[in-house]
């Protein structure tokens, strides 16, 4: 399903290719000027620089070949109407992704928890889908988005793996304490997206259901890490609890995201494992400049 890897300055087949865990990979995207992904650039296209010093790119690949898969799941009293809507909704994009990838499964309500960590065993991760939403008195969102982030902490998988959650959601948060601007830079710290999709409840409005607006920064996890935001039925559909969704949106952005991207790696000196941040910089070659970086990873620090 995903383009292949290429190694910077190695021929040897895919299955002997080697990759170092001090890598600092840094997953891009390229657009033109109508915002079009461009996926047919080589290696020889970017320019790479670590902390304003041009920097050699010595791992390059075309496409994701190994992703990590986390699924957010809000298990609030308030999501009791969209249960089955989400139920479906991560079982279709398990089934579309989660194969042969690492899948995680966390669920949140006033409360995070941890349901399965990081595994390859999908099934295991199916079966957590299969919920009762708590009674409770609240929803922490971006306090559950924070512990997502911090769970590719240590998870181990590939250096080189695209890193997404997949937060599904009414988008209502009444609880957190971490500001969703701390959760956007400790993702894109990490290299993580968030993939929202917005399962919106409705209320009337004079005389009409019309939707309930999400809290201030649940589409901004989604626009400011590199993923999607995807809302997800209408007033009709909230009142059938049979309601068919069509999620073919949500599949093909997702996979073209993932083809459309490009990873470019190098090996810091030893010096950088100071602790600090450092910032990273790809851009293109002259014959390029009309083009547009968007990096879903800035910077990185190495513990020494």
């Amino acid at each position: 399903m995903f383009s292949s890897i290429v190694a910077a300055q190695d021929q040897e087949p895919l299955d002997v290719i080697r990759v170092r865990t001090d890598l600092v990979a840094i997953p891009v995207t390229v657009t033109d000027a109508r915002g079009h992904r461009i996926a047919d650039l080589k290696q020889d296209d970017f320019v790479l620089s670590d902390d304003g010093r041009a920097t050699k790119i010595e791992y390059f690949a075309s496409g994701a070949e190994h992703v990590a898969l986390l699924f957010a799941i809000d298990a609030s009293g308030s999501a009791r109407d969209i249960i089955g809507q989400q139920r479906s909704a991560a079982l279709a994009l398990l089934s579309r992704f989660g194969r042969g990838s690492r899948v995680a499964v966390l669920h949140f309500g006033d409360f995070v928890r941890l349901s399965v960590p990081f595994t390859t065993n999908s099934e295991g991760a199916e079966d957590s889908f299969s919920y009762k939403p708590k009674e409770n008195t609240g929803t922490a969102i971006f306090d559950a988005a924070a512990t997502a982030v911090r769970v590719f902490d240590g998870s181990g998988g590939f250096s080189t793996e695209r890193r997404i959650v997949l937060l599904i959601s009414d988008g209502l948060d009444t609880l957190s304490s971490t500001a969703y601007k701390t959760v956007i830079d400790s993702a894109r710290l990490r290299g993580v997206s968030f993939y929202v999709i917005h399962f919106p409840l409705f209320s009337p409005r004079n005389g009409a259901l019309a939707p309930r607006p999400p809290s201030k920064g649940f589409r901004e996890l989604a626009e400011q890490t590199g993923g999607r935001y995807f809302r997800i039925g209408d007033a009709r559909s909230a009142l059938n609890p049979r309601a068919h969704y069509d999620l073919t949106p949500v599949f093909q952005a997702i996979e073209s995201d993932l083809q459309g991207q490009y990873v470019l790696g190098f090996y810091p000196g030893a010096a950088a494992r100071n602790g600090q941040i450092h910032l990273v910089t790809a851009s293109l070659s002259n014959r390029r400049r009309k083009l547009k970086v968007n990096q879903l990873r800035a910077s990185y620090d190495l513990r020494p």
